[in-house]
C-alpha cells in the first residue's frame, strides 16, 4: 500500500504502538505473574494425574497459591513502609522479584530433594511473585488514570495468558529436553528479564493522578464496603472454578492423552485469554459492562452443561469442544472483573485494599478449590458437573448486580 492510505495505515500503527508502549512495564511484570505460577502449579497436576495419583492428592497442590490468598496479610506492610533507594511501590516490586528469582535459583538444584522440601520452595515462590503483585496493582491504582484501567486490565489479562504459554505450554512442554534445572532456571531468567521495564517507570511524577479515593468516614466504614465485596467476589471466584477448574482433570478420565490435554490448558487458554483481554476492553465499551459479564456467563453455563452431558456419555470431542467453550466465555469475564477490583480498591491503602478484595477472595475460594478433585471422585464428573451450574449461576449474577450497583454510582456523580 502506497500513497496517502498507505501513509494513514502508518500514522495509525505508529499511534497505537505508541498508546501501547506505557502498558510495556506491566505487561511484563505479568508475563512473569504467569509463568512462575504456572510453572509452579499449572503442569504438576496433569503429570500427576496422568501416573495414577488419586483426584484428592492432586487437589492438595493448590496449596501452591495459597499465598495468592494471603497477601491481605502483610499488604498493610507494603502500604506504610518505603524500602531504600527507589520509589514506593517500585522498591516493593523489585525486592519481592528478587526473592522470587533468588528462590527459583535455588529450587532449580532440588530435582531430588524430598517433595515436602520443595514444596515449601515453591510456595515461598509464589509467596515473592503474590507480593509483587500486589505492589503492582497499588502501582495501578495510584499512577493510572481511572479511563486508562481497562487497558491495564487487558494487560494484565494479556501478559499473565502469554506467561502461562511460557511457563506451562514452553517450559513444561520442554521438560524432556532441558530437565529440572534448566527449566526452573529458564523461569528465573525470564523474571530477570521481565523486572527491568518497571525499573524507569515514573512513579513519582504520576503519584496521585489515578487514585480518586471512596469518601470513607472510618476504619469501620471502609471495612463494610470492603466486606461485602469481597463475599461478591469469593462467591464467584469460588463458583468459577467449581465449574471450569477440573476441566482438564475431567479430559484425562474421559481418555484424553496428557499430551492433547496439556496444550490445551498450556497454550490453547492463554492464547484464547490473550485475545479475549485484547478485544473484551472495546466489547465492553460497546455492549456495556453487566451485558459482557452476563454474555460470558451464559457461555460458561453452556459449557458446564456439556461438560456434564459428555462425561455421562463417554464423549471425549464433545467434553474438549466444551472446554474451549468455556475458555472463550471466561475471556469475557477477566477484564470487566478485574476492571471493577481497581474501581473498588480506590482507598487511601490500595495495596491492602487490592490484597482484600482479590487475595481474601481467592483466599475464600482456596477450600473449595482442594476438594473439588475429591468431590469429583466421590460423585462422578456428570454429577459433579451438573451440581455445580447452580452455585455459578448465583454466584455471577450476585457479581453482576454489585457491578451494576457500582457502576450506577458512578454514573450519578456518587463516591
Amino acid at each position: 500500500m502506497t500513497g496517502p492510505a498507505g501513509l494513514a495505515l502508518g500514522t495509525r500503527v505508529a499511534g497505537s504502538l505508541a498508546g501501547l508502549r506505557p502498558l510495556a512495564p506491566f505487561v511484563c511484570l505479568y508475563v512473569t505473574f504467569g509463568a512462575t505460577l504456572g510453572f509452579l502449579s499449572g503442569g504438576a497436576p496433569l503429570i500427576l494425574r496422568a501416573r495414577g495419583v488419586e483426584l484428592a492428592e492432586v487437589g492438595l497442590l493448590q496449596l501452591i497459591n495459597l499465598p495468592v490468598g494471603l497477601t491481605f496479610l502483610w499488604a498493610p506492610l507494603l502500604d506504610r513502609l518505603r524500602l531504600p533507594v527507589l520509589t514506593h511501590r517500585i522498591g516493593w516490586i523489585a525486592a519481592a522479584q528478587g526473592a522470587t528469582i533468588l528462590l527459583l535459583a535455588v529450587l532449580s538444584l532440588g530435582e531430588h530433594w524430598p517433595l515436602p522440601l520443595l514444596l515449601a520452595l515453591a510456595v515461598a515462590a509464589c509467596t515473592g511473585v503474590a507480593t509483587m503483585d500486589i505492589a503492582l496493582e497499588a502501582l495501578v491504582v495510584e499512577t493510572v488514570p481511572a479511563d486508562r484501567r481497562a487497558a491495564v486490565a487487558s494487560a494484565k489479562l494479556a501478559g499473565a495468558s502469554l506467561g502461562g504459554i511460557l511457563g506451562v505450554g514452553v517450559l513444561v512442554g520442554s521438560y524432556d529436553r532441558i530437565g529440572w534445572h534448566g527449566a526452573v532456571l529458564a523461569c528465573a531468567a525470564l523474571d530477570a528479564l521481565c523486572l527491568l521495564p518497571i525499573l524507569g517507570y515514573p512513579e513519582a511524577r504520576l503519584r496521585g493522578i489515578g487514585n480518586r479515593p471512596e469518601r470513607w468516614s472510618g476504619s469501620l466504614s471502609r471495612l463494610r464496603v470492603l466486606g461485602g465485596r469481597v463475599l461478591v467476589l469469593g462467591a464467584y471466584f469460588a463458583a468459577a472454578y467449581l465449574l471450569s477448574g477440573p476441566n482438564a482433570l475431567a479430559l484425562l478420565d474421559l481418555g484424553v492423552p496428557l499430551g492433547p490435554v496439556g496444550f490445551l490448558t498450556g497454550t490453547v487458554l492463554p492464547a484464547v485469554n490473550l485475545v479475549m483481554a485484547l478485544a473484551a476492553g472495546g466489547l465492553a465499551a460497546r455492549f456495556g459492562t453487566v451485558r459482557l459479564i452476563a454474555l460470558g456467563a451464559a457461555g460458561i453455563l453452556a459449557s458446564g452443561g456439556l461438560m456434564a452431558v459428555a462425561c455421562a456419555g463417554g464423549m471425549a470431542d464433545l467434553a474438549v469442544a466444551a472446554t474451549v467453550l468455556n475458555f472463550v466465555a471466561g475471556g469475557f469475564l477477566g477484564v470487566p472483573v478485574f476492571n471493577m477490583i481497581y474501581r473498588w480498591a480506590q482507598g487511601p491503602k490500595p495495596a491492602t485494599d487490592y490484597a482484600l478484595l482479590f487475595g481474601a477472595a481467592f483466599f475464600a475460594a482456596m477450600p473449595l478449590r482442594v476438594a473439588a478433585p475429591a468431590l469429583a471422585g466421590w460423585i462422578g464428573w456428570p454429577g459433579y458437573f451438573a451440581a455445580a451450574l447452580a452455585p455459578y449461576a448465583v454466584a455471577v449474577a450476585w457479581l453482576a448486580v454489585a457491578v451494576n450497583r457500582t457502576l450506577r454510582a458512578d454514573r450519578a456523580g456518587l463516591r
